[in-house]
């Protein structure tokens, strides 16, 4: 998995797999999912990053 947030175009982009993007879906206003070819979820794309987050460079990973 790879997390990635551009702070010039304030998109946070979550990677989870590294399969090919087949189609990109918008379900929601600013939330933007990658999808395989065989529908598996590649990405999540969040627009408008520093809106949902306080800070959306920081990254806090937790493991269970």
């Amino acid at each position: 998995m790879k997390v990635k947030y551009d702070k010039e175009t304030d998109i946070l982009y979550i990677r989870l797999s590294d399969l090919q993007i087949d189609e990109s879906d918008e379900d929601k206003k600013g939330v933007i999912l990658d999808y395989s070819i065989d529908g598996q979820l590649v990405g999540i794309e969040v627009l408008n990053a520093s809106k949902s987050s306080n800070q959306p460079s920081k990254v806090e990973y937790e493991f269970a």
